[in-house]
């Protein structure tokens, strides 16, 4: 498989920073370095990665925190998410120190991404999908040839994202999960922003928020 990926928790929410990197250049991307930077460049290393490129599927703060510094060390392009998570993004400081975190350095985004795009690593490329609901900006990342989605917070095994946080809204949540992410197939494997994996096609059958859903 060309495509490769290595989830990392980090932060203590137990946030799954995804390495992802093409198998045949060795190039990688991070999906949502959250934080415990040192920490992801030991596992850049111990993989023997070049790391190319940060990708972000939303600004919250176990999703983001740690995006400034490590675009700053390894001066990397910031891709994603969707504009419409500006104001998260704005508001790090103020997360941080909610939630006890380390202070996050202050970031723009090298690129919005919008539904449709494409983002590649090597020789690999990943869909775009807008996937609002549990923020305003959340994007997904789609690899149809490895049968694989990075999700963020959108949906989880048995679960699917909190929508109680400014900018959430439950009902666009279930019609992003049933419009956008089903389709992708039900072989499809996902990985969550918190906890294991699983598959679109287990989680329609079984998952008691949105099980049985075609949209």
């Amino acid at each position: 498989m060309p495509l490769r990926h290595h989830t990392v928790p980090v932060t203590p929410f137990r946030q799954n920073a995804s390495l992802v990197w093409c198998d045949v250049t060795q190039e990688a991307a991070v999906i949502d370095p959250g934080g415990e930077v040192p920490r992801l460049l030991a596992e850049v290393e111990r993989l023997g990665l070049t790391l190319k490129a940060i990708w972000l599927t939303h600004a919250h703060i176990d999703h983001a925190g740690g995006t400034g510094e490590l675009a700053r060390l390894r001066g990397l392009p910031i891709v994603g998410p969707h504009q419409g998570d500006q104001f998260w993004i704005t508001a790090l400081p103020q997360q941080a120190a909610m939630f006890g975190f380390p202070p996050a350095e202050m970031f723009t985004p090298t690129r919005w991404l919008e539904d449709g795009d494409t983002v590649q690593i090597g020789q690999e490329s990943l869909n775009v999908r807008h996937c609002p609901g549990h923020t305003p900006g959340h994007v997904v990342f789609h690899s149809a040839s490895a049968r694989r989605c990075f999700v963020g917070d959108v949906l989880f095994a048995g679960s699917i994202g909190r929508t109680d946080f400014p900018g959430g809204d439950h009902d666009t949540l279930i019609r992003s999960i049933t419009e956008r992410l089903w389709p992708m197939g039900d072989e499809t494997v996902f990985i969550p922003g918190h906890g294991p994996e699983s598959s679109f096609g287990e989680e329609r059958r079984t998952n008691p928020f949105v099980g049985g859903r075609w949209g």
